[in-house]
């Protein structure tokens, strides 16, 4: 009797057809729920992946129940004359919903392997959420949406309790491979069953050694893409007039409240063609405030504004998406595509420029940040300076109207460091547009910036005139986050006198005292030593400890006394270690002088 191949090739194409409805609606739910943050997320989670749980002929009486004759969507279908029960298209139907889990949660997965920070900085550059998605997810995340496919085909393939139930076995039109192996062993022709079993075996192995190829491979896929198409979004308008982007008075101009999770972001502020520096401890809202500005996060309630273009205002409902604020984001770790070369990168942020244009600009700018001979090289070839640089070039050669610097010279090394901060001073002195610019180094945010914004807690505690901020901090947070490290708890005892309690000392003063005087403050490179015992606010100390850097040295002073152990101290001093090489032998007391100039008295906060 002739062997039917019949069952082959009902599973072949069934398989096939559903593989590809759960590719495209599995890709398109992933990316849904890779966004949604809504409180029912676990359960609709929960409800997607369940045929991949549940045993398969409870999954065959649920699609019973929904399309089965008697229920409200089998009339409709009767109706129409459409009859899905015990047919190939209910065999289809059962093998797209027993597939779908595998798709959408691999592909799930995949995108969420992505740093947030590479597609935030695409939408900074002007990509749309569909180009977003097209030139950044789908090529980042493709290894897993093969493994995907691959697996769901596999899943499909071996079907067997719902296709029982939904679409029964009729030879040569629902009977799939598992539904034959099932009815041939059961007639006691073992033969046949085997045969099916073979092939199954040999399918299935064939699926596992591709999947493993697939992860195997080289992470990270070379874009072959060289074809750059003009887009219809304000961006690309606007980019073909590089002498519209920038005005000489460029603002920018922020009042927004933002609750998180342990504090609320609450700041105003105005910010001009000066560079501004933000300060502020780890998890004080630096970095939140940049994202609320670049519109990568939205706050509760506000106004921002650009050169009088409104990008978020709560009342009037205005929240102009990312890729149309016309603003440059350098992330702190980098945000490189990682399957772009270096040329790629920068160009991303130009490619609906023409091509001539965008050479240009590409090459101005990797000649601007010293990375000739780098042009074909990946993210992952590169060291972490270079990757800052290709971040920053590729920040910059869109011309923003607002550059926001997140920690952009943290990776460098000290000489790359120097040459960078130098050749940025150099690029913000020509740059036209707002900066601002967040790091923890205090004398490279100095050396950078005209005026700093000291935030604490989400709320900005001081703004304005860098030196004005470091002579005269007007409270101890402020203090304490300019690098201030000596403090002592301070109260009034005559109009130009003070007892510093912590020091033990009574020290004049010049500048009035306030009623909510709290502390008296002085920095550590501005203490002085004198020989000149009877100097006003002079006394006696002795050395605790030390602590050394290349070229400076820590003094851990105690006054009045010598020390019993190395942190009974009141002050610390920093001084050249030329000076240190004088000082180091000179006997003890030696006397420290607390210049009232130098003196700064604080509130609480």
């Amino acid at each position: 009797m002739e062997f039917d191949l019949s069952p082959l090739w009902i599973s072949l194409k069934t398989s096939g057809i559903a593989t590809c409805i759960t590719f495209f609606i599995g890709i398109a739910v992933a990316r849904w729920m890779l966004g949604y943050r809504g409180k029912s997320r676990a359960l609709i989670d929960a409800l997607l992946i369940s045929p991949l749980v549940l045993p398969p002929t409870v999954v065959g009486f649920l699609l019973l129940l929904l399309l089965g004759s008697n229920s409200p969507l089998g009339q409709l279908l009767k109706q129409l004359g459409i009859t899905i029960i015990f047919s190939w298209v209910a065999a289809v139907i059962t093998a797209t919903v027993v597939a779908f889990p595998l798709m959408y949660r691999t592909c799930l997965g995949a995108f969420e392997q992505i740093d947030p920070n590479i597609l935030c900085a695409a939408r900074t550059l002007g990509a749309s959420e569909g180009m977003v998605f097209w030139r950044v997810t789908l090529p980042l995340a493709y290894r897993g949406i093969v493994a995907a496919t691959i697996l769901s085909f596999a899943r499909a393939l071996g079907e067997f309790g719902a296709t029982l139930m939904l679409a029964g076995n009729i030879p040569g039109q629902t009977q799939t491979m598992p539904i034959a192996i099932f009815f041939a062993a059961e007639a006691g022709d073992m033969t046949q069953a085997l045969v099916w079993v073979l092939i199954m075996l040999a399918i299935s192995l064939c699926a596992i050694a591709t999947v493993n190829f697939w992860s195997e491979s080289q992470i990270g896929v070379r874009s072959q893409t060289t074809e750059y198409i003009r887009q219809n979004t304000p961006l690309g308008k606007q980019a073909t007039d590089r002498n519209i982007l920038l005005t000489p008075s460029s603002s920018l101009c922020v009042d927004i409240y933002k609750q998180l999770s342990s504090f609320p972001i609450a700041l105003n502020l105005t910010a001009e063609g000066e560079a501004l520096g933000i300060l502020g401890a780890s998890g004080s809202g630096k970095s939140m405030t940049l994202r609320c500005i670049a519109g990568l996060e939205t706050p509760d309630r506000g106004h921002i504004s650009l050169n009088g273009r409104v990008l978020f205002d709560s009342q009037l409902c205005i929240n102009i998406p990312p890729c149309q604020r016309r603003i440059g984001f350098v992330f702190q770790n980098y945000a490189l595509f990682p399957h772009l070369s270096v040329k790629q990168n920068i160009a991303f942020g130009v490619r609906n420029l023409p091509m001539t244009e965008q050479n240009c600009l590409v090459a101005a700018e990797i000649s601007r940040m010293q990375l000739q001979g780098l042009e074909n090289r990946y993210p992952h070839q590169l060291s972490g300076g270079q990757q800052q640089r290709v971040a920053l070039a590729r920040a910059m050669v869109t011309q923003p109207e607002t550059l926001l610097l997140d920690e952009p010279l943290s990776a460098l090394d000290t000489h790359l460091r120097s040459q960078m901060e130098k050749q940025l001073v150099e690029t913000l002195a020509t740059y036209d547009g707002v900066t601002l610019f967040v790091t923890h180094n205090l004398e490279e945010i100095y050396r950078v910036c005209k005026n700093l914004l000291v935030i604490c807690d989400g709320k900005a505690i001081a703004y304005g005139d860098k030196q004005a901020i470091f002579a005269r901090p007007a409270n101890y947070a402020i203090a304490q986050i300019t690098g201030c490290k000596n403090f002592s708890r301070a109260h009034a005892v005559s109009p130009y006198q003070i007892e510093a309690i912590n020091w033990q000392c009574t020290l004049n003063i010049i500048e009035p005292i306030a009623e909510s005087l709290a502390y008296v403050g002085i920095r550590a490179h501005q203490l002085m030593f004198s020989k000149n015992q009877n100097q006003e606010n002079t006394f006696p100390c002795w050395l605790a400890q030390t602590s050394e850097t290349p070229h400076r040295m820590t003094l851990y002073l105690k006054l009045h006394a010598p020390p019993t152990q190395p942190n009974d101290y009141h002050l610390q001093a920093e001084l050249f270690k030329e000076q240190w090489a004088i000082l180091k032998d000179t006997p003890f007391p030696w006397h420290i002088s607390l210049d009232p100039l130098r003196l700064f008295l604080m509130t609480e906060n």
